[in-house]
């Protein structure tokens, strides 16, 4: 392409010097000849006054000396020889006497001038001014040298310049092709530095926010897979205690053998889905730390806003709550319910409200043993809706690190990961201590949502605060 470019500078500068070299190099010629001319005719009219005034070839010979050139200056008198060496062709110099015209013409090697002058008595001298060939051409030799040294420079500058303009074009290109190349492979890494033209820079730029784009959407998808694979777990759960409870069947082996293999198969897809996923310099880290516009939808699916998805919290912690309990039953847990009556609408759906108490439930039973008492409790602040899950296990050592995603010991980590994002996405938080019963005791702290829209009821729980379920009583 560079090539392409200086070529097409060197065609074009070299034609328009070529059209003003010519033309001005046949001026200068033209220029230089007649000065010659002109000045010879000149010497030739500066004499012919001499030559009214007198005829003695001494007087003449002294005049013509004061005059340049006066080595080619003759005078023809009339009835004796010529003062000097003439050039003049017979035919020329009998016509400028006899017709007493004035005759300039160029003859071989150079250009005569005859100037007739009238003497008294009717006689006619002629005065002959001869040119030579190297007078009418000086100087145009240098002038043709100098204005090709200036072509040369103005075609080798513009195609200089067509050259660097292009390097920066295709350096760009090329650039901009190797980092497609690169994204191309798999390398998410890969970014360019938009630089040359507009057009080229514009490219560019949005190159770079489409890889951005695409690394955000690869790690959102990969948290997404991650999040579904570990909800899959709660019903994981419940065919492992019913397994259990087949022991001594001759179905409970391949039950269980079943039950092990798919959750070996789900724990070897949250694994490869939290693999790094380098993210570039545009990017906000490795996968699952993506900005949090992203992350408020990659695994909840939650919106804020009037017109965006909500529910009512306390309903769908007594629905979810209802399904763990039988479980607990089976392994002996005590389960404690406690619901406000006040609304808790949130800007969350059913479904992200059942995945972060089926993650926090799911937990107790996975991470503590049979027996354990847990409990579920609902409560309405001022702005906010909290949901506290505690239990009396060997609690979480490390808060902190069981936050970060992935990072939690002996587990994927996402369960609690899950419920904090779903409280980021509605402006809330999640903490973790050690509560009442000795375990642990994570407070998930969703911001309550704008007044319905109109037309819309939000419905109320039915379930009476600090009222124990009757599934519960008796424990």
């Amino acid at each position: 392409m560079r090539r392409s470019l200086a070529g097409v500078a060197l065609a074009v500068t070299s034609m328009v010097a070529l059209s003003f070299l010519i033309p001005l190099a046949l001026l200068v010629m033209s220029l230089v000849k007649e000065q010659g001319v002109n000045a010879a005719e000149q010497r030739a009219a500066a004499l012919a006054p001499v030559l009214t005034l007198t005829t003695d070839p001494y007087a003449l010979r002294e005049s013509a000396a004061s005059l340049d050139a006066a080595e080619h200056l003759v005078v023809h008198l009339p009835g004796s020889g010529a003062l000097g060496t003439s050039k003049a062709p017979a035919a020329l110099l009998e016509r400028a006497q006899q017709g007493r015209e004035s005759i300039s013409q160029e003859i071989p090697n150079g250009w005569i001038c005859l100037q007739p002058v009238v003497l008294p008595g009717d006689q006619v001298a002629v005065i002959e001014n001869f040119v030579p060939e190297a007078e009418l051409t000086r100087g145009v030799k240098e002038s043709w040298a100098v204005m090709l040294f200036l072509a040369v420079g103005l075609v080798g500058g513009s195609v200089l310049v067509a050259d660097r303009l292009g390097a920066k074009v295709v350096r760009s290109s090329k650039r901009l092709a190797q980092a497609s190349q690169a994204l191309g492979q798999g390398d998410l890494d890969t970014r360019v530095d938009p630089m040359g033209p507009r057009e080229l820079r514009d490219a560019g730029i949005a190159f770079n926010a489409m890889a951005h784009r695409m690394t955000e959407l690869l790690a959102v998808e990969r948290e997404l897979v991650a999040d579904l694979s570990h909800r899959l777990r709660t019903p994981l759960t419940a065919l492992h205690l019913a397994s259990e409870r087949m022991a001594g069947t001759p179905e409970s082996a391949r039950v269980e053998a079943a039950v092990g293999e798919l959750e070996t198969e789900l724990q070897a897809i949250i694994a490869a889905a939290r693999t790094p996923l380098a993210v570039g310099p545009m990017g906000q880290g490795l996968l699952g730390t993506e900005p949090a516009s992203g992350r408020a939808s990659a695994g909840t699916g939650a919106g804020t806003g009037a017109s965006g998805p909500r529910c009512e919290a306390a309903d769908v912690v007594r629905r979810r709550t209802a399904f763990w309990s039988v479980l607990a039953e089976q392994q002996n847990r005590c389960c404690t319910l406690d619901l406000t009556q006040e609304p808790t609408a949130v800007s969350l759906s059913d479904d992200d409200i059942a995945a972060v108490v089926d993650a926090l439930i799911g937990n107790i039973f996975r991470h503590t043993a049979p027996g354990t008492p847990f409990g579920v409790q609902v409560v309405r602040t001022a702005q906010a809706v909290e949901l506290v899950v505690e239990d009396g296990g060997p609690g979480i050592p490390e808060p902190d690190r069981a936050l970060s995603r992935g990072s939690s010991t002996g587990s994927t980590g996402l369960g609690l990961d899950i419920a904090q994002r779903a409280a980021t996405a509605t402006g809330g938080s999640m903490r973790i201590a050690r509560g009442p019963l000795g375990g642990a005791h994570i407070t998930v702290t969703f911001a309550l949502a704008s007044s319905a829209p109109s037309g819309r009821r939000l419905r109320r729980p039915r379930t009476a605060s600090r009222r124990r379920p009757a599934w519960t009583r008796g424990r």
